[in-house]
């Protein structure tokens, strides 16, 4: 069976999260993205898991949906924590995501997580512990629960960030390295940044949107084929067996929004080679530079860029479809322009990863405005113009037409 999976978003009890994060609106969104496996986000949430025990029912297979619906949308309860904690005297912080197989698992998870920090406080707790007894805690609790470093190369808050991790899994989890299968790349780096460093040979590498509002589910994901089934699920994301693995779905790396090296208050962005020649000093104000994740992956890599390991997962690159349909209408991705016709594709076309990846010119036909043919068949071929994310802004976006100067195209590899 095809699964197209985003495993990390948060619900509505996160900081800086929609209203709408909540399950009956994820399902309808996730239908309308072509995702069938979806994270529920912070079961750590009392009100939160409350919710999910009464919206959610199980169907055996350690997935659940709907209560009363017959959606093809499955949700795997997961979570994200905070972990901050010093090591022989410098402060880490380093984010997990969690998934477990039953609601009776993370009644447990929460009642002792509870005895540590106060998960009520945010759906994205923030704990003293340090992440390795986290592994530890969980895995007692059920040796099926996954354990996954979060957005692992974004600088202030991951396992390689530049301002707060490490420089290695066994540096970060010591003991507990052998339990970590998997890392999340974030949307500032992709799997090729990723291939280039020796140390996650034996990790697999995934993709998730990390969504704040419904609308942002699925921008980024990973492509299984095995049953619907939490067992087999994990034991893919554990062996990252391409068989099974077929792809993740990424953003382009440079729009993500701490590619590259910068400073937002004085609008300086800086490439890894032009930072070390400023010293990591801004030249508008002398403050710090925030040293971003390509400058990191270079920092930690001992490969060439260009470097691909003989068992690999590949990836497919895209720009989520309202802002190519926001770029070739130059509308806002909010305007009624672009949604009256982001819902015209998904309607008569089919849903939004289907047409980025999938659907030939000649199916999308009359029912797709020429110029955003065009401008998702540039993206599948990489042909994108992008001005890098740095120090928390994303990166800009333009997706030139394919009668546009060919001076104006370039590929992102």
């Amino acid at each position: 069976m095809k699964i197209i999976a985003d495993f990390h978003i948060h619900s509505k009890y996160s900081r800086a999260t929609s209203k709408e994060m909540e399950v009956g609106t994820l399902a309808h969104f996730a239908e309308k993205k072509g995702i069938n496996l979806l994270g529920t986000g912070d079961f750590t949430h009392p009100q939160y898991f409350k919710e999910l025990q009464s919206e959610l029912e199980p169907l055996g297979n350690g997935f659940f949906r709907l209560k009363g619906e017959k959606s093809p949308v499955h949700f795997v309860l997961s979570a994200e924590t905070s972990h901050i904690f010093s090591v022989k005297g410098k402060t880490h912080r380093v984010h997990v995501i969690l998934l477990a197989p039953s609601l009776d698992v993370v009644e447990k998870i929460n009642r002792q997580l509870a005895r540590r920090g106060n998960i009520a406080s945010d759906g994205r707790p923030i704990f003293g512990m340090h992440v390795k007894d986290m592994v530890k805690l969980t895995l007692d609790i059920s040796p099926e629960v996954m354990i996954i470093p979060a957005h692992a190369w974004t600088p202030w808050f991951s396992v390689f960030g530049s301002a707060s991790g490490f420089d290695s899994l066994e540096e970060c989890f010591e003991e507990q390295a052998k339990n970590i299968y998997a890392i999340e790349t974030g949307l500032s780096s992709d799997p090729s940044m990723n291939w280039r460093f020796s140390n996650l040979d034996r990790i697999t590498l995934i993709s998730n949107s990390d969504a704040h509002s419904p609308a942002k589910i699925g921008r980024e994901a990973n492509v299984l084929n095995c049953a619907m089934n939490y067992r087999e699920v994990m034991d893919v994301i554990r062996t990252g067996a391409p068989e099974k693995f077929l792809y993740t779905i990424e953003f382009f790396p440079e729009e993500g929004k701490y590619h590259f090296d910068g400073h937002r208050d004085c609008g300086v962005v800086f490439d890894p080679k032009t930072s070390k020649e400023h010293q990591f000093i801004c030249p508008k104000c002398g403050k710090q530079l925030t040293i971003g994740v390509m400058h990191r992956v270079e920092e930690l890599a001992d490969r060439p860029t260009g470097f691909c390991p003989e068992k690999k997962i590949p990836f497919k690159s895209m720009i989520p479809l309202d802002e190519i349909l926001s770029d070739t209408f130059h509308k806002g991705v909010a305007t009624q322009t672009v949604a009256r016709e982001y819902e015209k594709m998904i309607q008569t076309i089919g849903p939004e990863l289907e047409i980025l990846l999938e659907k030939t010119p000649e199916e999308m036909g009359s029912m797709a405005d020429p110029k955003v043919i065009e401008a998702i068949l540039n993206v599948r071929n990489g042909k994108v113009r992008i001005e890098p994310g740095y120090d928390g802004c994303y990166g800009k976006i333009k997706v030139p037409s394919m009668s546009s100067s060919q001076k104006e195209l370039f590929s992102i590899s």
